[in-house]
């Protein structure tokens, strides 16, 4: 089954406090969005879609993809406004996909292992996102920022990417949210991430994969330092 990866790559971060996105900062001499390829490039997805903030496309072939020599990327796309915007950009830039892995270019220290593994378990599942048990308690507050509950731990936990789906699922998922958003349905707010479009608009449970604690998405100047200290530690440089 042809599996393609949607990077996603036109966050702006503004928690970062950078003049530059994000995903452009250098790291050990590189752009934080050169490992994410480069972990890509080496596992065993068929090929890669490049979704770039807009007027970025030329930037990142011939700045990134080109002088690293990365073979996968068969197109680079502008995205949308919304994050599920660049990813149905995404999905319409694929090409004969039966399988498809969702990545934020922010997580820089995603690793070919984690995304062999949802490409192994994906044709049996058919939704599957990598996530991992939460380490602290986790307390629901109100507006009054009073705790309201604690739920039970040992069934929380903290959603990563990549998220595969069977590409026709997702992108049929994609269309009915539109739809909805449309009709002004509430449905069609509040979505963060794609298995919440799965969850909300197809009728297919999306499994857990055992994910990487080391895969964090690059959100402040600190994670910088935590992304130096592991590339140099994994020789990933």
């Amino acid at each position: 089954m042809k599996s393609t990866g949607i990077i996603l790559a036109g966050g702006r971060g503004s928690r970062m406090k950078s003049d530059i996105p994000k995903q452009y900062i250098e790291v050990l001499g590189r752009p934080l969005l050169y490992y994410t390829i480069l972990a890509f490039e080496r596992s065993n997805v068929d090929e890669l879609i490049l979704v770039t903030g807009a007027g970025d496309e030329d930037y990142c072939l011939k700045e990134i993809v080109e002088p690293a020599g990365f073979k996968k990327i068969k197109k680079i796309v502008p995205g949308g406004w919304e994050r599920f915007d660049s990813v149905y950009q995404g999905l319409l830039a694929c090409e004969d996909a039966k399988l498809v892995l969702i990545h934020d270019g922010a997580r820089c220290l995603v690793t070919p292992g984690l995304i062999n593994r949802m490409l192994e378990q994906l044709p049996a599942l058919r939704a599957c996102i990598a996530a991992v048990p939460v380490k602290d308690t986790i307390k629901i507050a109100g507006a009054d920022g009073c705790v309201k509950e604690t739920p039970e731990r040992s069934s929380l936990f903290c959603v990563q990417t990549p998220q595969g789906f069977f590409y026709r699922d997702l992108r049929e998922a994609h269309e009915r949210m539109y739809k909805a958003l449309a009709q002004g349905s509430p449905l069609g707010r509040g979505i963060t991430d794609d298995s919440m479009i799965m969850e909300r608009f197809f009728d297919v449970p999306v499994h857990i994969t055992q994910g990487e604690y080391s895969n964090i998405k690059v959100t402040t100047p600190e994670d910088l330092r935590t992304v130096e200290v592991f590339l140099k530690e994994n020789r990933r440089c």
